[in-house]
């Protein structure tokens, strides 16, 4: 069996329940050595056999599923594995072996950065929506999905896998129509203790992430500063099935 686990955003404590259980468990952990906290692994036997995965293919994670059928295995995965996480890949090899697999969400790092800021995505008047992309390099965008496209939307961004590409999100997100003062920060390792924020607008992204080159998200949007309506929720001039208005 294995077992696609969210290992969270950082913080050893952000892991959930059943991944933390999960761990405990496990014969053999795969995990992400790049980017995870390794003070998550401590939960692990003593006779757990551990594999960084920045040191592997595709293949040679392949060969450790097919040849441990009778194991019980955890692909660690940084934050959630469905975003960004290069799993379907994985799934299909397993579907193809016949081996049984399953998922364990994570606490994402966008919810990590959105703790350290101390901020709400979608904030009534100022945006109801979130955009999760990232800017092109080795990985090709595909057609209608660049930071362009979707900088015209007005609605918050958080962006993945672009710190070392700052100059070209910045030159993207103007392109895109998007005033050069609307606020932007840049949360590197968010949850972790050397956790760091910067703020500013997207006019000077490139400058502030001068330092900066992995690990961080790039936040975009209106949201980041004051001036939004009350939710509807709860107004007490508003009726719900649970609530009379008053």
């Amino acid at each position: 069996m294995v077992h696609f686990v969210g290992a969270g955003s950082g913080a050893p404590d952000l892991i959930t329940i059943r991944g933390d259980r999960l761990l405990r468990n496990a014969d053999i952990v795969i995990y992400t050595g790049s980017l995870i906290n390794k003070e998550i692994l401590r939960v692990c036997r003593d006779d757990c056999l551990l594999y960084d995965s920045a040191y592997m293919t595709l293949e040679d994670v392949a060969d450790i599923y097919k040849n441990n059928g009778e194991k019980n295995i955890v692909r660690l995965h940084t934050g959630d594995p469905s975003i960004y996480g290069a799993v379907k890949e994985q799934m299909d090899i397993l579907e193809r072996e016949g081996i049984e697999y399953d998922c364990c969400p994570g606490v994402s790092s966008l919810c990590g950065a959105a703790a350290a800021l101390k901020t709400e995505y979608t904030l009534p008047s100022v945006s109801q929506s979130l955009i999760i992309t990232r800017a092109e390099g080795n990985t090709k965008i595909p057609a209608g999905q660049s930071i362009k496209d979707y900088a015209k939307h007005n609605a918050t961004m958080v962006i993945f896998l672009s710190a070392a590409l700052s100059d070209k999100v910045e030159k993207e997100l103007k392109d895109g129509g998007l005033d050069e003062n609307t606020p932007c920060a840049v949360v590197y390792k968010a949850t972790w203790d050397d956790e760091k924020i910067i703020r500013g607008k997207i006019k000077n992204l490139h400058s502030m992430m001068k330092d900066i080159n992995k690990t961080a998200l790039i936040v975009v949007g209106r949201a980041l500063e004051g001036g939004y309506e009350l939710s509807k929720l709860y107004d007490s001039s508003f009726e719900t099935e649970y609530r009379k208005s008053r």
